[in-house]
This record gives C-alpha cells, structure tokens and sequence, in this order.
C-alpha cells in the first residue's frame, strides 16, 4: 500500500552517486590531464592580464580609443572612450582590466573550438545531429552547476573561472556558425566547385565572408555570456569585477556592490560596440577596405600626400 501511495520513496535513479562516482573516477586517474589543459589557458590569460594590468592606463585608453575607432568607426570610439573612462572614474580600472582578461581569453578559446565545430556541424547533417543535444544540455544547464564540476577537476582560480566560462558560452558560436555556412547560397558553392575551388579555398573565399555576419552574431552573443558568467564564476575565487560584486553582496556593501555592477555593464557596452564593427561589410565604411578607414587609413593619407608633395 505504501508503494502504490508513492513509489517515488521506494523507487529512485542514484543520479547523484553516479556523478560523484564519475567525478573521483576523473580526479583519481586523469588529474594530470586536466591540469595539462589547464597550461594553454594560463599561458594566453597571464600574459593578457599581466598587459592590461601592469601597462599605464592612459596608454590602454589611448590603444583602447584608437583600436576601436579603426574597427568600428569614430562613433563607436567615442562611445568606447567614454565607457573606460567611466571606469577609470569609479575606481574599478584594474579589475575591469582583469575581468576584460579572462573574457578575452574566453572569447579567444571559444571561437578556436567553436568555429570549427560549426563548420563541421554545417558539413556534416550527421555530425550536427548528434552535436546539437550537447549543445542544447549545455544551455539549458544553470550556470551555477558548472562550478561544482570545474572546481573538482581544476581547482579555484581565474584560470578555472575561464574554463568555465568557456564551457558556457561555447554554444552560440558553435551554432551561429553553423547557421551562417548553411545559409551560403547554394549556387555560388556549386559554382565554385565547379571551377575548380578546392574545399578550402571554398570555405575561406566564399562561404567564411558570406557567413560572416552570423559568425560574428555568434562571437557577439559568447561574449554577452562570458561576462554574464563573470559574477557567478567569482564565487571560485575569479578577481575582477565579478569579485566586487560578490563582495558588495556579502557584505551588504551597496555601493561597492554599484560599482562592480556598474563596471561590468560599461564593459559589456564597449566590448559589444566593438565587435560589432568586426561584421561591417565595405559598405558600412563607405567602401573601404579597412586599412584606408581610421586611423591607419589617417596615417596613409598623410603619407601619401607628403610624398606628392615632394
């Protein structure tokens, strides 16, 4: 009678035991290749985060400035400006710098494995079809799950807190790029094939620019996710940011709480802008090609009118 009133107490699928057993199991005989992964992460976010936080920070609002002015146009530059200066203002420079590290790092990482599983995935129907329930795991996962796992395998630390990150914001570029190969015209890849291209020259000559739009919306939305991941990670002990905040949490802090917040936010604006200027076509710079546009385009032209002057 008790069974039938509820089964459930009688009948249950050990899902936790099985984790932790799997979990010792990795940490007892694969330790070593866990912390060899844990090399190529360290070696890219420490001499990224050494940069940004040992150079002057007038010299990294000057390359700041001038680096978005010549992706994405002097608007974006002055909106770019205006964010790292805010930050500068509130007293949250140095962390912003470490926090633009580790979401560097990630994003870097994340289109080194992420592009080319959506090329694969888009070349493949059998491929995407067994990749795309990972996929959909790993966004539907809450992204408080991913610590408990990251810290049992690699520890705590900022270069943990990049692995993570990039576990959870993998997934849109993987599909953007997909979606961006699938959506190439036909014709044009049959054409091309046709003349002779080679399935490399293919993919670099015609499908990448053509695709190029949702590849970058894809980089654009890991990016939104890597900072969002930013103050969830610093509960393994991520500096940055993310640290503030928790910080300001913890102890009811409200202001250095804002601030924390407040950084992420002008970080994430200025980042977005940016990268969005990876994605203008020679239309949206008036038909240039982008050494003729911002200041290297500046640089050219005074250049070369010197030199007819003379």
């Amino acid at each position: 009678m008790e069974f039938i009133k509820d089964p459930f107490e009688h009948l249950r699928i050990p899902i936790g035991d099985w984790t932790e057993y799997v979990l010792q199991l990795l940490v007892t005989n694969f330790r070593w290749l866990f912390q060899a992964l844990r090399e190529p992460v360290d070696f890219v976010l420490g001499g990224l985060e050494g940069l940004l936080t040992q150079a002057p920070p007038l010299l990294l609002l000057v390359v700041f400035t001038l680096f978005a002015w010549q992706i994405a146009g002097v608007r974006v530059m002055a909106i770019a400006l205006a964010c790292f200066t805010t930050i500068g203002l509130i007293g949250a420079w140095e962390e912003a710098m470490t926090t633009l590290a580790i979401v560097l790092t990630s994003i870097l990482y994340c289109s080194a494995v992420g592009i080319p599983l959506g090329v694969a995935s888009a070349r493949s129907n059998t491929f995407d079809k067994w990749l795309r329930p990972v996929l959909d795991l790993m966004q539907t996962i809450p992204s408080f799950v991913y610590l408990v796992p990251v810290v049992m395998l690699f520890g705590i630390g900022n270069v943990p807190g990049v692995i993570v990150t990039i576990v959870y914001a993998l997934p849109p570029v993987v599909r953007l790029t997909n979606l961006g190969i699938r959506q190439v015209p036909k014709d044009l890849t049959e054409a091309a094939l046709a003349f002779g291209a080679s399935r490399g020259e293919l993919l670099r000559k015609i499908e990448f620019p053509l695709a190029m739009p949702s590849i970058m919306a894809g980089v654009n939305q890991t990016i939104m996710m890597s900072l969002s991941m930013v103050v969830v990670a610093s509960m393994i002990s991520v500096t940055g940011l993310g640290q503030m905040v928790l910080r300001g949490i913890g102890r009811l802090d409200v202001g250095l709480a804002t601030v924390g917040g407040l950084g992420i936010v002008l970080l994430a604006i200025a980042i977005d802008r940016v990268s969005q200027g990876f994605a203008q076509d020679a239309r949206s710079r008036n038909h240039l090609k982008w050494h003729e546009a911002g200041p290297i385009g500046l640089v050219r032209k005074l250049v070369i009118n010197k030199k007819h002057s003379e």
